[in-house]
Formats: structure tokens, sequence, C-alpha cells
């Protein structure tokens, strides 16, 4: 009894060492967490102060020649930039951090930050039609990666991704002066269907820490100022769910045009996209200069929002405007510019929003526009929470979220599985289920037994099966392979004529092999489709190794796949 309760004692007292362990990490995260929003207000505000508050303005009051020449200008530099100081970078921001989110044991690459930095400002800076949150994005997220990196030994093994996710949520809420949606973006975009929940507290403190730090320096006004609150109908309400039809609609067109602008990325030098892009790029700014006297082109496009709610335009000229802005967001991705789509997003989305009040309620001069946005940023990112969010902060009137809310699950419920991230995926997966997504290289035994097919049955039994414990074994003549043999095939012949028997007289060869880039999901379809066991993989005519059910489910390799 004496010796049950001492051990009692014994277990106990670890499990309290271990949760008082836990208690403190978990702490530690959070503290990091704030330093990491801390960091990246500071480096959101520097950001913002230095493209667009002094080089874009600047720009902009250039003489009229000049202005339309800076984006060629700002896309050459982008891509000096690009080149020289990201190492050869792509210009991913926001898909960077998507893409890193997703990839298992790979952390943030965080020495091309510097330069694709630079690039960023080099072309919002100059009037590239992105948006300024792609590089807020991405300079959160490798802070965030940076520091969990250096201070690993703070963190759990299931949250190796908690700091990349706070510090994105940083940059968001900062950028926006929006903390909630800078949360909720950060979680939501990852997935289609799911959100990245397990950092969730780490990502609340780091964007709040960041909407704190970036007020201080530059204030606290709403984005989007609006008067009033909607005075809301049913009218209203069906109004807005016609706006989310036409906006997922133009949504899923705008998602078509920029995948196509990121696949010319890699059909010329990037010099020569550059010259390209900007060319055209001023031809744009000017030919809305002549149709407006305005700037509709040039920047993320707040510009062009102002333009519209300045005066009463006609359909045509706000379908112009529209046009104009996808044909210069396009350019500038194909040109190889550093920037972000959520903001283009959002100037598309108060676009189709002004269009449909132009059409619908002549009077009502906030509902829609507002609403508009809320429903074509849904769409393209298929976020539409973060979306709903959005629109209540930025306009500091969170009376559009229910016009909002309705338009924005019209709209991605139009967009269905398009978005404008390749990254993105439906959502979290289980343990088996990442493994069974994972390349069958992974699995592959290169070190594997085979028989040669002149081998006796009486060999294949001895020395291939019963020696090595397996139901089957692989044949293979020098390297190149022939067929599987296994108990079945030497079952169906006489053990007496077994020494006189070759492998190759009764090996099957209507199995298929796999190549090394299949996924294991891919082995084991195959594997049950001819039931068996195992399968060659081969690279062309050459010999690589076999994967087997038994490597596709060893335990330790599959908790060796942390859930995010």
């Amino acid at each position: 009894m004496a010796g049950s309760l001492e051990r009692w004692r014994q277990r106990w007292a670890i499990d309290r060492d271990r949760l008082a362990l836990a208690g403190r990490r978990s702490q530690e995260v959070l503290l990091l967490a704030g330093v990491t929003g801390v960091l990246v207000g500071l480096a959101v505000a520097a950001f913002d102060e230095l493209a667009a508050e002094h080089v874009f303005p600047w720009v902009l009051d250039l003489p009229l020649w000049a202005t339309a020449a800076a984006p060629l200008v700002g896309l050459l530099l982008s891509a000096a930039a690009l080149r020289w100081l990201a190492g050869g970078a792509t210009p991913a921001t926001t898909d960077e951090y998507i893409r890193s989110f997703h990839e298992q044991g790979r952390a943030l690459d965080t020495r091309p930050a510097p330069g694709r930095l630079a690039a960023s400002i080099a072309t919002l800076g100059s009037g590239g039609s992105l948006g300024y949150e792609g590089p807020a994005i991405y300079a959160g997220s490798s802070i965030g990666a940076w520091l969990q990196q250096r201070l690993a030994r703070v963190f759990r093994t299931e949250d190796p991704k908690v700091l990349l996710v706070a510090g994105a949520a940083a940059g968001v809420a900062a950028i926006f002066r929006a903390p909630v949606t800078g949360l909720v973006y950060a979680l939501e975009v990852p997935y289609r269907d799911d959100l990245a929940r397990r950092a969730l507290l780490p990502a609340a403190v780091a964007s709040a820490a960041s909407y704190v730090t970036f007020a201080a320096l530059i204030g606290t006004d709403p984005l989007f100022p609006v008067a009033g609150q909607p005075d809301l109908s049913l009218r209203d309400l069906l109004g807005a769910a016609l706006v989310g039809l036409f906006a997922g609609g133009f949504a899923r067109l705008f998602s078509v045009v920029i995948g196509r602008a990121k696949a010319l990325q890699g059909l010329a030098s990037p010099w020569v996209r550059a010259l390209v892009a900007g060319v055209v790029l001023g031809g744009l700014f000017l030919a809305g200069w002549a149709m407006t006297d305005a700037n509709l082109t040039l920047g993320a496009g707040y510009d062009t929002m102002r333009w519209a709610t300045s005066a009463d335009h006609g359909l045509l000229l706000i379908v112009a405007a529209a046009t104009l802005r996808v044909a210069a967001t396009a350019t500038t991705v194909a040109g190889g510019g550093v920037g972000g789509l959520f903001v283009p997003l959002v100037v598309q989305g108060y676009l189709v929003g002004e269009a449909a009040r132009v059409l619908v309620d002549p009077a009502n001069a906030t509902l829609f526009p507002v609403v508009g946005i809320a429903a074509y940023l849904g769409a393209g990112y298929n976020v539409a929470l973060a979306s709903v969010v959005f629109v209540a902060e930025v306009t500091g009137r969170p009376g559009f979220v229910v016009p909002g809310l309705i338009a924005a699950v019209v709209a991605q419920l139009v967009m269905g599985r398009r978005s404008l991230s390749p990254y993105q995926v439906d959502r979290r997966t289980g343990y088996l289920e990442r493994r069974l997504a994972m390349g069958v290289a992974a699995t592959v035994d290169t070190e594997a037994r085979t028989v040669p097919p002149d081998a006796t049955l009486d060999e294949l039994f001895w020395q291939h099966l019963i020696g090595t414990r397996q139901r089957a074994a692989v044949v293979v003549d020098g390297n190149r392979y022939l067929g599987l043999v296994g108990v079945d095939e030497l079952g169906a012949v006489e053990q007496e004529a077994w020494p006189q028997r070759t492998v190759a007289e009764v090996m099957r060869t209507d199995v298929p092999t796999i190549s090394p880039s299949a996924t294991v999901s891919d082995a084991a379809q195959a594997m049950a489709a001819h039931r068996v066991d195992r399968l060659a993989v081969t690279d062309g005519d050459a010999f690589v190794g076999v994967v087997t059910h038994e490597g596709i489910v060893r335990l330790d390799e599959i908790l060796d796949a942390t859930d995010r």
C-alpha cells in the first residue's frame, strides 16, 4: 500500500511539472507573439510611410509623361531587387505565406525578405497596380518565422508555424488599421473551407499589438470612412444578394485573368517582362486620364475609389474604369511586380457595387459599393468572414455586416473552388490523409531485396520469401524491372517442380510500376486494385526501389506528421 502511494505521488509530481512547463511555454509564446506584433507594426509603418506617403505621391506630382513612365522604371528596379537582393526569388508575397504554411517540415525562408520588400517599394511607389497588404503579410510572416526559428525551444512540435501566422495577422492588422480583419484573414486564407485555429490566440495578440504600434505612429482613422448607418429594407438585402451574384461572377473572371498573368512570368526574362509591362501600364494610365482627367490605374486603387465617389458617373464610365484597373493589375503581375491582390479585389468590388447602385438605387450612396467590397473580396480568396469583418472595420460602420455577409456568401457560392492563390487547400487534413498525399519517394525502400528472373522457385521460397518473411518479391534483371512473384504464383506449382522451374516462368507481368513523383495514395490504390502488397518504383526503365503496405502505414512515420 505504501509503495503504491509513493508511486502515485511520483507520477503526480511528474505530471505537475509537465503542466507547469506547458503553462510557462504558453505564456512565453504569447509574449513572443506580442513582440512579433510590435516589430511588424514598426516595419509596416515604415514601409507604408516610405512607399505610400512619400514615393507614390511624388510620382503623381511629376509631369504627365514622367508619371506614365514611372511604372516602367519601378518594374525594372523591382526585377533588379529580386535578382540581386533577393537571390532570384519570385514576386510572391501572400502566396509565399500560404505556401509556407502548408509545407511540412520546412520553415519560411527569410533570406529573400529584404530584397522582396525593396522590390515591393519599387513596384508600389512607382504606381504598380497592386496592394500594400501583400508586402505587409510577407514582412509580418517573415518576422514571425525568423523569431520562431531562433527561439525554437519555446515552441511545442505541434506548433511549428504559430508565429508565421501571428506575423501575417499583424501585417494585415497594421496596413488596414483593422486588428480583427488581420486575425481572421491570417487564419482563414490558407484554406477554402477551414481555419488555422491552432494559432488563434497568438495571432490575436500579435494583431492587437501590431495595430496599437501602427496606430501610435500613423493614426486610427478608418481606411474608408462612411457617414451614417445603413437603413436596411428587404429591397436592400435582395440587392445585396444581387451584388454578390455579379461580384462572384466577375471575381471568377478576375481569378482567370490573374492566373494567366502569373503564367506569363515564366515566358520571358524579367527584364523583357518589366519593359513590356511598364510600357503597357503607361498607356493604360494615359487612356484613363484622357477619359476622366484622373488617375484610374496607378497605385493600389484608392484614387479610383475616390474618383468613383466624387460625382455621379455613368454606368459605361464605371465599367471602363473597372476594366482598366483589371488590365493594370494583370499587367503589373505579368511584369513581375511585387504586391498584393487584396486591395485590387477591394477596388473591383467597390466599382461593381457602384455600378449596381447606378442601376438599382442611385440615391443609396454607400450600401452597394461597401457590399460589393465584401462580396468581391470574399470570393477572390474564399475568405467570407474576413471580408465582412474588413468592411465593418475599415468603414467604421458595423451596420454593413448583415448585407455584406449575404453578398459575400452568394459571391463565394458563385466563385466555387476557384481562388487567386494556387496554394490554398480545402481544409485541414489528418495524419493519414497527409501521409497519403505525400510523394511516394518518402516511403520507397531503395535497399529492398529483389529476385533475378533465372532464380528457381525453390530459391525464391527459401531465400526471398521465407528468409525475409515476405509474401512477394520484385523480379529485376540487372537494373530493369520485369515483374512480381509471390506465394500465390508459387502455390500454383507443385513443390516437387520448384527446383526445375524459374521465377521468369511464373512471375506476374500485369502489375504496373509507379513513378517516384506519384503520391502514396496512388500507390495504395494500385496495390488494392491488383491485390498485391508491394509495387516497384521505376524511373523510366530503371528500377528505383519498392513501396509496400508496411512502408505506407508505418506508425512512427505517421506520427512524425504533426497537426497544424
